[in-house]
């Protein structure tokens, strides 16, 4: 967990999934995460899909629930109705949910507005209470970034992705945010002809920038997992 990323090693979500057909041919270029967002209010709400889409995706592909302040009881059954075992809150879900969620068996991942100036210190109150942070710019969905320097010198044992208006022509920006600490990225809405829907050519060509592919076999360990 503490060497620098490299691009073999980088993880990328592909967030916003909501369209059976767009679905498949996303999870056809091996990201190694696909998000579901399951909250009414969103565009990009995947209340209504069919469970066996996601229970079909790849084992190399792996479907994160994405909620906002769900009742634990409904968030665990919607992840057993799809056969999901991740999930991301958005809400104001304190580190003891987060860590009985991870007693149920669920992998945790906690989202942070760091467009808020006092961020950082909050996601500390969950440092080790989660699997990962997620950081973006508290505009889900509108392709604004936050300011990336804030991380220049992350200093918790949690690992992040980097989220918030991450789009096609990022490539160099993404390699040289690249730090200890940095897990991957979560991409979304500057990859999307219209809500839900992910333009394929676009997350074609920046993977391909990325060089991403072997992130994704299905036996790989993430990169803060290894020893070393």
């Amino acid at each position: 967990m503490n060497q620098t990323p490299r691009h073999a090693d980088m993880m990328i979500k592909v967030c916003g999934m909501r369209n059976p057909e767009n679905i498949a041919r996303t999870a056809s270029l091996m990201p190694m995460l696909m998000g579901f967002v399951f909250h009414q209010s969103s565009p990009r709400d995947a209340s209504g899909l069919d469970p066996e889409v996601v229970r079909s995706l790849p084992a190399f592909v792996r479907p994160v629930a994405v909620t906002v302040d769900m009742d634990p009881t409904e968030l665990l059954s919607l992840c057993r109705r799809f056969g999901i075992k991740i999930v991301q809150l958005h809400g104001s879900e304190s580190p003891e949910l987060c860590k009985a969620l991870k007693k149920e068996g669920l992998t945790v991942f906690k989202a942070f507005d760091l467009s808020n100036p006092d961020a950082l210190e909050k996601a500390a109150e969950y440092d080790g209470a989660v699997d990962l942070f997620v950081f973006d710019s508290g505009k889900g969905g509108t392709g604004e970034k936050f300011d990336w320097s804030q991380l220049e010198n992350y200093q918790l044992s949690t690992p992040y992705l980097l989220s918030g208006g991450i789009g096609p022509d990022d490539v160099d920006a993404v390699v040289a945010a690249m730090r200890r600490g940095m897990a991957g990225i979560d991409i979304n809405s500057r990859f999307e002809s219209e809500p839900g829907m992910k333009d394929l050519n676009l997350l074609i060509n920046f993977i391909l920038k990325l060089r991403l592919f072997n992130e994704c076999e299905p036996t790989s360990t993430p990169f803060w997992e290894k020893e070393g």
